[in-house]
């Protein structure tokens, strides 16, 4: 926890060490905030949406669950990364989903680590298509490194497809690896792969493999690029065309994912920041435009995910408290 803060404050500092803040804060009360809101936050909702439905083909194999305790679940969980330390969220929202479908929390777990290794997978697909467009304006490092992220992003695929095919091999495999290890830490990967696999069921199913491809597509490529586009459009930072304008957005949008997969602060303060300017100073837009698009985007985002859950709790009445004592037992209460 104190790791994440110090590098948040690390990062506070390296993103406004050489920016002039009241032309940052000028730029700030001249955006348009219409835009801004107008269109992010709608893009956060149907993100939440689009998480909601993805989750339900993962967890089918395990429970009939209703869409409406998948969405309440991702809301929370994504407040509470926001608000607590150490990604807590994640378990929250397993926890969350297990104490309204009356379901065990550990086979919740894999699926939510599933859902992970899938969001990798096409942050990367991202990440490479940007790099591809960049190689093509003449960047030949860039377009090498395209082409390096294709084993990387293929390791996790690779990794799936074992567990799925050949599940005693990879027990036999972990359990030769956690030899030099104390038998509580080779306990605790067994138990976590286990509740991997779990989570693995919901790949059975053609259909269901489709669905979980297209939200993953949506999610990214479209739900969660809006804010960016959203900021542009209200600080009136022009890109070139469309298709460069998308590709900008793209940009920033992965190097703020790879970015918040650091430890942080709880709401990713200053990693957020920095990622966000260091991709659009490499398309031209000064520091201090660039500082101001982040803090906008970031405020807006932080805000909205935590009202969502914020709503979400006081309907269901349940308050930040129960979640922060959930981490002390073992399965949830069950819902009334």
């Amino acid at each position: 926890m104190w790791l994440g803060i110090a590098i948040s404050v690390f990062f506070v500092w390296f993103v406004l060490r050489d920016v002039d803040f009241r032309a940052v804060g000028g730029l700030i009360l001249e955006a348009d905030w219409l835009i801004l809101i107008g269109l992010s936050v709608p893009s956060y909702v149907w993100a939440n949406d689009l998480r909601a439905r993805r989750w339900r083909h993962f967890t089918r194999p395990i429970a009939s669950i209703g869409y409406g305790p998948h969405f309440r679940a991702i809301s929370v969980g994504l407040m509470v990364n926001n608000v607590l330390p150490l990604r807590i969220g994640e378990i929250v929202r397993a926890w969350y989903l297990g104490r309204e479908s009356d379901t065990r929390v550990a086979s919740l777990l894999g699926t939510v680590a599933l859902e992970r290794i899938i969001d990798v997978l096409t942050i990367l697909s991202l990440a490479a298509v940007v790099l591809m467009v960049w190689g093509a304006r003449g960047e030949g490092a860039l377009a090498q490194g395209a082409l390096l992220l294709a084993p990387v992003a293929m390791g996790p695929a690779v990794g799936l497809a074992w567990l799925r095919i050949a599940p005693g091999q990879v027990h036999r495999a972990l359990a030769w690896v956690l030899r030099p290890f104390p038998p509580r830490i080779s306990q605790a990967a067994r138990n976590l792969l286990e509740q991997f696999e779990a989570g693995l069921g919901s790949l059975h199913a053609g259909s269901h493999l489709f669905w979980i491809g297209v939200d993953s597509v949506l999610i990214w490529a479209v739900a969660s690029t809006l804010p960016f586009l959203a900021g542009f459009a209200a600080l009136g930072i022009e890109l070139g065309s469309w298709s460069e304008t998308l590709v900008a957005a793209w940009a920033v949008l992965v190097a703020v994912a790879l970015a918040v997969a650091l430890p942080a602060a709880p709401g990713f303060f200053g990693i957020y920041h920095a990622a966000a300017k260091w991709a659009l100073i490499r398309f031209g837009v000064t520091a201090k435009t660039a500082v101001a698009f982040g803090t906008l985007v970031h405020s807006v985002m932080w805000v909205t995910v935590i009202l969502i859950g914020v709503l979400v709790l006081r309907r269901r009445g349940t308050s930040l408290r129960a979640l922060r004592q959930m981490t002390d037992v073992g399965e949830p209460p069950r819902s009334e």
